[in-house]
């Protein structure tokens, strides 16, 4: 059976993102059925903007009881990380032209990201490595809110990374199998 990306996706996000509890704010949001996850079908990077400023009107349109944040899944485009990581610049330029400063903020996950001062193969790169090239789009009041409900927001990057060095490269390898496996089951 075929494996979905944006099954994929959700799989990782409920694993990893809120299993390993990466983001402490995503539990709430998936809970509530308030992450929206598109799939995008663009094979070029004009076509994956445009869909990306969709998704911002989208969300800058829609309350917030029924969407808070969009995964914008685009498996057909900047499959190479640093052409993901140079096309992130002009996405936030994008976004800054249409009006989304103080609104939207764009966060980034691909399947090879690389934190700046890493290794490649260092397992802590897989606190944004997702199955896919994924654009995330969040709305600033919502992070705002999270973070004064959380208590010590600063803390979580270390947290996440201490995280990712327990579970080590063995452990995030089953875990990606888990949610490539969970992906293809009937739901």
């Amino acid at each position: 059976m075929a494996v979905d990306a944006a099954a994929e996706t959700l799989a990782w996000v409920d694993r990893a993102v809120i299993g390993l509890n990466l983001c402490p704010f995503a539990r709430a949001v998936r809970a509530k059925r308030q992450l929206r996850c598109v799939v995008s079908e663009a094979t070029d990077t004009e076509t994956l903007l445009r869909a990306l400023l969709d998704e911002a009107r989208y969300l800058l349109d829609t309350d917030t009881a029924v969407c808070d944040t969009t995964l914008l899944v685009h498996p057909q485009v900047l499959q190479d990380f640093v052409d993901y990581n140079d096309f992130l610049d002009v996405a936030e330029a994008a976004l800054t032209a249409m009006g989304c400063d103080g609104a939207l903020q764009l966060a980034s996950f691909h399947p090879d990201y690389q934190f700046a001062g890493t290794e490649p193969d260092d397992v802590t790169n897989a606190t944004n490595r997702s199955p896919y090239p994924t654009l995330h789009l969040l709305r600033e009041a919502s992070i705002d809110r999270a973070v004064q409900a959380f208590p010590d927001a600063e803390a979580i990057y270390e947290v996440n990374l201490r995280t990712m060095e327990s579970l080590g490269r063995a452990g995030w390898q089953a875990l990606q199998a888990q949610c490539r496996l969970d992906a293809t089951e009937p739901v």
